[in-house]
């Protein structure tokens, strides 16, 4: 493919990583659980800027934004001085979400240690979630001392990363209205894993109710499904309906990558995206493609 843009892009959502050197569960325990796209062994080796750069080379990447990467969760703030380490040498990423555990005692700590690091611009922290949307119990955002450490973002100038199955939506609608300072930006479009008509019908109303809190954004992204090639056919829906329930100023595009190499190429997800708005204007698909982000993570690029 080519370059499908005029415009230079930012992509809102990816990893870098060394399971060499640094201690990731999920990558280097021999008992890791399955990733939701299924074996995820093929991606257990180091990530790095130089790769990611080669793999975005068909694009004009004017700036991307690092997402936590699930990393040794005795020491979270160790992963910011890591990725401030490959920020000094390779000038990637631009800017970075870091991990703080708000249901731990130590969060405040934390959440103090991440905001002095001028390049972290939110915190991810994944919240107790049901396995299906027919056990109604509550999920972790409910919790009070989650919510508490939650209420502590925004006197530190970060924002939230949501990534939660979309059942539990309805709490972050919750936490939306009652935090209305502190952006929250949900990842991977919802996590709308079930494609049939019932489950996409959950997910767009679970994803409705919570577009109404106007400090809620959305990331296209993370949208592959288990054992299947990504393609736009499948995920044009997902994301044009995002779209048109949050409107173009509150959706940006992100890779998920190296997680998406599971699925697809850099360059076939992100030519897959302009093919879904190609019909828009394009200062509209500016916006998704660079501008949403640039604003929402404080970006000068």
């Amino acid at each position: 493919m080519t370059e499908p843009l005029g415009f230079p892009i930012i992509d809102a959502h990816h990893h870098f990583w060394d399971p060499v050197l640094n201690y990731y569960p999920w990558l280097c325990d021999s008992d890791r659980p399955p990733h939701r796209y299924g074996d995820h062994q093929s991606i257990a080796h180091p990530y790095l800027p130089a790769v990611y750069l080669s793999d975005t080379a068909a694009f004009k990447l004017a700036g991307s934004v690092y997402i936590e990467a699930d990393w040794d969760p005795r020491d979270p703030v160790g992963e910011m001085r890591y990725i401030a380490g490959l920020r000094q040498q390779s000038g990637w990423p631009t800017v970075a979400v870091g991990k703080a555990w708000l249901d731990q005692p130590d969060a405040q700590r934390t959440l103090e240690q991440l905001a002095a690091f001028g390049f972290v611009r939110g915190i991810r922290h994944k919240p107790r979630a049901n396995d299906a949307p027919a056990d109604t119990a509550a999920g972790g955002m409910a919790d009070p001392a989650w919510r508490h450490n939650y209420g502590l973002l925004a006197r530190h100038g970060l924002h939230f990363e949501l990534q939660t199955p979309f059942w539990h939506l309805h709490e972050a609608a919750a936490l939306a209205r009652d935090f209305p300072d502190t952006p929250l930006i949900i990842n991977h479009t919802g996590m709308p894993s079930d494609r049939s008509s019932e489950g996409l019908a959950a997910w767009r109303e679970a994803m409705r109710r919570v577009a109404q809190c106007p400090n809620v954004f959305v990331k296209l992204s993370g949208i592959g499904l288990s054992g299947r090639r990504w393609t736009v056919a499948e995920n044009r829906p997902v994301v044009r309906q995002s779209i048109e329930l949050f409107g173009v100023d509150r959706c940006m595009f992100g890779s998920n990558y190296p997680v998406d190499s599971l699925c697809a190429s850099f360059e076939d997800i992100f030519s897959g995206f302009a093919c879904m708005v190609a019909d828009l204007s394009a200062s509209e698909q500016r916006q998704l493609f660079h501008d949403n982000a640039q604003r929402l993570y404080r970006m000068d690029c």
